[in-house]
């Protein structure tokens, strides 16, 4: 289903210490967080991840990735099934296995948002360039490069992809992709942020500069708050771990949260505390602990 209402406040409310609280949902993003660089989950983290959901605590994965990219994590989604994907722009049912997932939750870009937003990119940075991505279908510019290790749908420029009568018109956009080949990551996000404002929101999870832009109000953290609204379970009993820019939002918003011993800058900021390096399966320190407190 589609979803272009009012979301629930991403920021995160005064109210009871979340250290009062004990955590009834865990959100962690997925690459350079709960994976390691090999794109593994290690025996340690699936032990952990399955000890939480059986004290009682919900685990999601809450990640930049499309859905189609769900199949490394697919088996460790127990009970709920239940997946955020898209930096927030779906929720995704992965019960059915890789290809066979169901969208549970969309919260599309506007296509004439899109339109704006590279209209706008290029003229600030020139040479940027494109991919489209939708529920089910990839689509890029000929000059966008093999980041993706798949085979776009089309080739064409960004306008006729986003054109009203373009490849699968039917199916809501998702998130741009903007890539340049010689900005500075971080330079590429603000000059970004800037020139597209309140059309799109601008976020990174790469370390290239690549960019990821969704509707105006999505974001792990506000979708995230809509799963858990209607979970009954608010802001200071949930957990949260990531490492990269499109992850602030979500840390800022959990009652707890653990920026990657890998992590951005920014990351580090906007999170309450630190846990070791992905590669040091630092997600499970943390959940090993929790558990340990609980009982």
């Amino acid at each position: 289903m589609r979803e272009n209402g009012p979301v629930t406040s991403a920021t995160r409310q005064p109210g009871t210490s979340a250290a009062a609280l004990p955590p009834r949902l865990i959100a962690t993003d997925l690459d350079g967080t709960l994976l390691r660089d090999d794109k593994s989950v290690s025996p340690r983290t699936v032990a952990a991840l399955a000890a939480a959901e059986a004290s009682g605590i919900e685990v999601f994965f809450v990640t930049g990735r499309p859905a189609r990219w769900m199949d490394v994590v697919s088996e460790h989604v127990h009970g709920h099934g239940l997946a955020i994907c898209g930096n927030g722009a779906a929720v995704v049912d992965l019960h059915g296995g890789p290809g066979a997932h169901r969208f549970v939750k969309v919260r599309e870009l506007a296509r004439e948002n899109a339109l704006d937003a590279v209209r706008l990119l290029r003229a600030a940075a020139p040479g940027t360039v494109f991919a489209v991505e939708q529920t089910y279908g990839f689509h890029q510019e000929p000059a966008y490069p093999k980041l993706h290790m798949e085979i776009p749908d089309n080739l064409q420029p960004a306008e006729a992809l986003l054109a009203a009568d373009g490849p699968d018109a039917d199916q809501p956009v998702l998130k741009i992709l903007a890539y340049h080949p010689d900005l500075d990551p971080d330079a590429f996000l603000a000059l970004a942020r800037g020139a597209v404002g309140d059309r799109a929101n601008v976020t990174r999870s790469s370390p290239s500069a690549l960019l990821e832009l969704s509707g105006p109000s999505v974001s792990k953290a506000s979708t995230l708050a809509l799963c858990c609204a209607e979970r009954g379970i608010t802001p200071e009993e949930v957990v949260a771990f990531g490492d990269m820019p499109n992850d602030v939002e979500m840390l800022t918003w959990a009652g707890q949260s653990y920026a990657m011993g890998n992590a951005h800058p920014d990351v580090i900021a906007a999170a309450s505390g630190r846990t070791v390096a992905n590669n040091d399966d630092g997600v499970a320190v943390v959940i090993e602990r929790m558990i340990a407190e609980r009982v």
